[in-house]
């Protein structure tokens, strides 16, 4: 497939040309978004999404149940929609306790720790749920020590053990970056049961990212490769092989008229992170400046047809900074457009 083509498919794929109706329409679409920035992640849905919509429409979102954020695969946090996150963990909570083991063994956590948090936990995540520094002080209160990483891995692994998610946004002046923890059980109404979740995660990934091959399905998901030709064997029938080893959606989004040129994504935008080989959107020369790097960050991008252009913070948009251009930009003015468009969804 001619690089072109490959990215003018993604773009459709991720609904960048072909936006939602919704924000939850979105989030369904593209079943997980990497959210460990929670602004970004939010942002993701939004400019996937049709219209002028705002942060506190995303977050309403977050309020009313049908979207939650948990570590759903490679130990990093994900947006998805509450009733997919069940079936999501079925498949790679294993993986994950895998690679979380030797951490966490490190941090002196073992099953008499994990059951002493669930005790103290469980009753006072009921009716709304508590924030990370609240959940932290109850840790205290038992013994348990947070410092150190501990807290959060335990609260990782109460997520992937399908006890907690991070639900409603926590209330504050201004733009809040926090969630609280509340009991799936309690909080999650509906939970999708799929036939063949390995298959069904194959399906809605390439739905929501394809072109795509089993590579980078591997890398998206956190499973083995093995785990990942297994999930091709069994979604066969649900996908479409166009080349060998290239994986398209059985059906397709329609592409919007007059979608914009030039995209500001996000930090950590699943466009760029979530495939094995990111040469495709962005030239060799330009990705240790968009990352990976070694902090982990992956910082937000301007994508130009398909293209990325360089990169931005979220001042670029907010004080008129100028974003690192890598390519002069085809239309100047599509750039700061983009740029505004994020400067309205934060309502500034």
């Amino acid at each position: 497939m001619k690089t072109a083509t490959l990215r003018a498919e993604r773009l459709r794929s991720h609904r960048l040309t072909a936006p939602t109706s919704t924000v939850t329409d979105a989030a369904h679409h593209m079943l997980a978004v990497q959210s460990q920035d929670f602004t970004a992640g939010r942002w993701a849905l939004a400019v996937r999404t049709r219209g002028g919509v705002r942060l506190r429409d995303v977050d309403r979102a977050f309020d009313r149940g049908d979207l939650v954020r948990a570590w759903t695969m490679r130990g990093t946090l994900h947006t998805v929609p509450a009733r997919d996150l069940g079936w999501m963990l079925q498949v790679t909570a294993g993986r994950q306790r895998q690679q979380a083991a030797s951490r966490q063994r490190d941090l002196g956590i073992d099953d008499d720790m994990i059951a002493a948090a669930v005790r103290a936990l469980t009753p006072q995540l009921r009716d709304g749920g508590r924030t990370r520094a609240e959940v932290f002080e109850i840790l205290q209160s038992v013994g348990i020590d947070p410092t150190g990483q501990r807290g959060i891995h335990l609260l990782f692994t109460l997520t992937i053990d399908g006890l907690v998610c991070q639900g409603p946004v926590a209330a504050r002046d201004g733009i809040t970056r926090e969630q609280r923890f509340v009991l799936v059980d309690e909080h999650i109404r509906e939970h999708a049961r799929p036939d063949d979740p390995l298959a069904e995660l194959f399906v809605r990934y390439v739905d929501g990212h394809g072109p795509a091959g089993v590579a980078d399905f591997a890398w998206w998901s956190g499973l083995t490769l093995g785990q990942s030709r297994e999930a091709v064997v069994r979604a066969a029938a649900r996908v479409t092989e166009v080349e060998d080893g290239l994986f398209v959606a059985s059906a397709h989004p329609r592409r919007a008229a007059g979608a914009p040129s030039v995209l500001a994504l996000g930090a950590f935008d699943e466009y760029y992170i979530s495939y094995a080989d990111r040469t495709a959107v962005a030239a060799p020369e330009h990705l240790s400046a968009i990352g990976p790097g070694k902090n982990g960050m992956v910082r937000a991008t301007l994508v130009e047809d398909g293209r990325v252009i360089g990169c931005w913070t979220h001042a670029t948009a907010a004080r008129d900074t100028p974003p690192e251009l890598f390519d002069h930009p085809a239309d100047p003015a599509a750039v700061e457009a983009a740029l505004t468009r994020f400067a309205v969804f934060l309502g500034e």
